[in-house]
């Protein structure tokens, strides 16, 4: 529903915007008002898609389970479904911080931080991504979740927040690799705010986009790899080792 597995939503660094036909929301932006700030969360109720939105703070999922924040109906000719556990949304939330990560991502962000400093721009809440850092096992350099922020991904602010501090430290825009799965999310608004990057297709083998929106005209990426290991691969031999 998300991604092909919980790997690859971490490392994407994605909600969802938008669903299949036919209960496709048809302007996904509009929800970005709301401040989406930790987890997106899916249920069935009564024959509607209820999207429950975590507004900065995790006790905000009460809130969105008592009256969630947008409703799309489904088909008339959609099939009867049961009514959704009560507690299902917030058990999903609290569950991300316990979510895998790739297997070949640790070992390749072991090697690139002996190169270069690791910072993250990520759209889940602080405490999700402490428990996806855990499983990581490196120490970034700076972490900048939508939480801080207070939007997400493909928003300009977030990448606005993120030079803005790095500049603060010495760290400008052409020193900058933003390296993300999502040409949507990531890198077509990486290119508008001028940074190159580096896509990791891991749905190379894959028809499609999976769970995000196609990516708008023009996004491009300047360097392609199909995992995280590859890359730390191809730097390997690019110095010589």
């Amino acid at each position: 529903m998300v991604a092909d597995s919980p790997g690859r939503l971490l490392e994407n660094n994605f909600l969802i915007l938008n669903l299949n036909d036919p209960c496709a929301i048809a302007d996904a932006d509009a929800a970005q008002h709301l401040r989406v700030g930790a987890e997106l969360d899916i249920v069935t109720h009564h024959r509607h898609i209820v999207i429950l939105m975590a507004i900065a703070q995790r006790d905000a999922l009460a809130q969105c389970a008592a009256g969630a924040d947008l409703h799309i109906a489904m088909d008339e000719d959609a099939a009867e479904v049961p009514d959704a556990d009560a507690g299902a949304d917030l058990r999903f939330g609290a569950s991300v911080p316990d979510w895998p990560a790739f297997p070949d991502s640790a070992a390749a962000l072991a090697y690139l931080k002996q190169h270069y400093k690791l910072v993250i721009l990520s759209n889940v809440d602080r405490v999700s991504f402490a428990g996806s850092n855990r499983r990581l096992g490196v120490e970034f350099d700076a972490i900048y979740t939508a939480q801080d922020i207070g939007s997400y991904k493909p928003d300009p602010r977030n990448f606005a927040y993120m030079l803005d501090r790095l500049q603060e430290r010495g760290i400008g825009p052409a020193q900058i690799l933003h390296t993300a799965q999502s040409l949507f999310h990531d890198h077509a608004p990486a290119k508008r705010a001028g940074l190159a990057s580096c896509w990791i297709d891991r749905r190379h083998a894959a028809v499609g986009w999976g769970a995000t929106p196609p990516p708008p005209a023009g996004a491009g990426y300047d360097f392609r790899f199909t995992s995280m290991a590859a890359m730390a691969d191809a730097h390997r031999a690019a110095i010589g080792h």
